[in-house]
């Protein structure tokens, strides 16, 4: 009798003790998925980078839009500066995007806007498979900044963004129609990506500028430029501070005076530094 007791008290010793740890919480592992389809087109991929004990409680996204005149450039760009960003913004997910370019008379404006709103839309949808928050920020470079601050202050749906980072992006398009940053960004370049001009299309033009679309509401927006810029001219991120700063948005502006179209070494560590300080300031 007294062995009988003494194996159903083990028994249910053990099955108290496995009921315990089928009621801890799953720890989920870091993960990564490349070329994730988002869309129909073959150019609608992105590259996905979870971090590990996620959650949708808690874990913020980031989204990365690659630049090159809307008519170049790949989201491999960016590849060689996700393990920086992982490790001074730790918990964080990362998206970084493949939108179409355009090429001739294909892919004009706006498809590259759609693409980066069916994209946000798209992670929006997956939140809770991904295990990830609907805090969301958006970097871009040259033209994916300018997709960036135009997708923040544009649209507040499925999701509204909480902070965009700015690498010397296109803000208002007919000014930089109008007064080119140098012969190296002549006006036919843009003209041909929008498919004609500000005279010929105008409402266009405005359509696809960020500074059209500030508001108070418009997201918290670091801003950085290289002071020599040939291709965007550093009016166009002055301009935009200014307009953020008489809408109350919180900003920080960040001029490098010698630094061109993109910069390496110290600048960049320094930037990665704002950046970092910034967004854990406004994005909580």
């Amino acid at each position: 009798m007294k062995n009988w007791i003494l194996v159903a008290a083990t028994f249910l010793f053990l099955s108290s003790c496995k009921k315990e740890k089928d009621l801890s919480p799953i720890v989920l592992e870091e993960k990564t998925e490349m070329n994730v389809a988002y869309g129909t087109n073959a150019a609608q991929k992105l590259d996905v980078y979870l971090p590990k004990a996620r959650s949708t409680a808690t874990t913020k996204v980031m989204i990365m839009i690659h630049g090159g005149a809307w008519s170049t450039g790949d989201k491999t760009d960016f590849t060689a500066y996700v393990d920086t960003l992982k490790r001074r913004l730790p918990g964080y997910a990362f998206f970084n995007i493949n939108y179409r370019l355009a090429a001739g008379t294909s892919n004009l404006f706006p498809a590259q806007e759609n693409d980066v709103k069916t994209a946000i839309e798209f992670i929006y949808s997956k939140r809770n498979e991904y295990n990830i928050s609907d805090k969301f920020v958006l970097l871009g470079v040259s033209a994916g900044a300018h997709l960036s601050l135009l997708h923040a202050y544009k649209y507040t749906s499925p999701v509204r963004i909480k902070a965009v980072v700015d690498f010397f992006g296109p803000t208002d398009l007919v000014d930089m129609y109008n007064n080119p940053a140098s012969v190296f960004a002549p006006p036919s370049a843009i003209a041909a990506v929008v498919g004609g001009t500000p005279t010929t299309h105008l409402t266009l033009y405005q359509q696809s500028s960020p500074m059209t679309f500030i508001s108070a509401q418009s997201p918290p927006t670091i801003i950085l430029h290289g002071g020599v810029d040939v291709l965007v001219s550093p009016s166009q991120s002055a301009t935009l501070n200014a307009k953020l700063q008489l809408a109350a948005v919180p900003r920080q502006y960040v001029l490098y005076p010698t630094e061109n179209h993109g910069w390496t070494g110290a600048n960049l560590t320094d930037s990665f530094d704002k950046i970092g300080v910034f967004l854990a300031a406004n994005v909580n």
